[in-house]
């Protein structure tokens, strides 16, 4: 009997993935047709479309660490949209030292899948972006 996963167990997967620089694994929520966009201020910048360039812009930029982990603190849902509060603490290759911040992603559900998955420097912008009152 298949279990239905709710967006935040998705999510909690999800971002395990990552930490496990597990590839394979990140994508089993996405949408075919998912769309990331990166803002301009993030080394990758840009808009991705589909889970072959989804997966390699996730992989490029998990590519650089050296060690870390990019923990959810925080799961807001409203509607289709979910929004996570993020701290990401990470050693980039060829450096001694860590870095990090705080900031969120947005994800949008269809039918159970990802279908879009957005970043944002600033977690209100990420509120404003899913109509949460915070």
């Amino acid at each position: 009997m298949r279990t239905v996963k709710t967006a935040t167990e998705a999510l909690e997967q999800f971002f395990a993935a990552i930490n496990r620089n597990d590839m394979t694994a990140i994508t089993l929520d996405f949408h075919p047709e998912i769309v990331r966009i990166e803002p301009e201020s993030f080394p990758t910048a840009g808009t991705y479309r589909g889970v072959a360039e989804v997966r390699a812009n996730v992989k490029k930029g998990r590519g650089t660490w050296a060690e870390g982990t990019c923990d959810p603190e925080r799961y807001l849902v409203s509607g289709d949209k979910v929004v996570v509060f993020l701290h990401a603490r990470v050693r980039l290759k060829d450096s001694s030292d860590w870095i990090g911040g705080r900031f969120a992603d947005g994800f949008v559900f269809r039918d159970g899948k990802i279908v879009e998955y957005l970043t944002f420097a600033e977690r209100a912008q990420a509120l404003e972006w899913a109509g949460i009152a915070e």
